[in-house]
């Protein structure tokens, strides 16, 4: 379903590797959400989420070391939008997903966040990073 497009490659091999990655994360909780036969989702929901946080520290971790690096000037912008993403993720209310109704609400909400943060961050900002 998601895919890393030409237009989302920075030319830097590591971080586009990452992106996929991410976009990896991304499949996964749309087949969650699309997983008819699945139930209760809740474990689910928490195992991609854990791996999503983790992922995603260790990829801001790994882009912020290469924009030193390079001495990237935009570095503090990225270093903020970064943990923006990691606290929206924290905000996720674990209890209100333990309820069955609120499943596919959350799941959905979570993937539109990723999604959306995924496609507009890599082609607005981490583009400019291989510039």
């Amino acid at each position: 379903m998601f895919e890393m497009k030409p237009e989302f490659f920075t030319g830097i091999e590591l971080i586009d590797n990452e992106h996929r990655q991410l976009f990896d994360y991304a499949n996964q909780i749309y087949e969650l959400l699309h997983a008819e036969f699945v139930p209760d989702k809740y474990d689910n929901i928490v195992d991609i989420l854990g791996k999503l946080r983790d992922y995603t520290k260790k990829h801001f971790a790994d882009e912020e070391a290469y924009m030193e690096s390079i001495q990237y000037k935009k570095i503090f912008t990225q270093k903020v939008q970064h943990q923006a993403f990691i606290d929206e993720l924290d905000k996720l209310d674990l209890d209100e997903i333990s309820e069955l109704e609120n499943q596919d609400e959350t799941i959905g909400n979570l993937l539109s966040f990723v999604t959306d943060w995924l496609i507009h961050h890599i082609l607005e900002v981490d583009t400019q990073i291989g510039k």
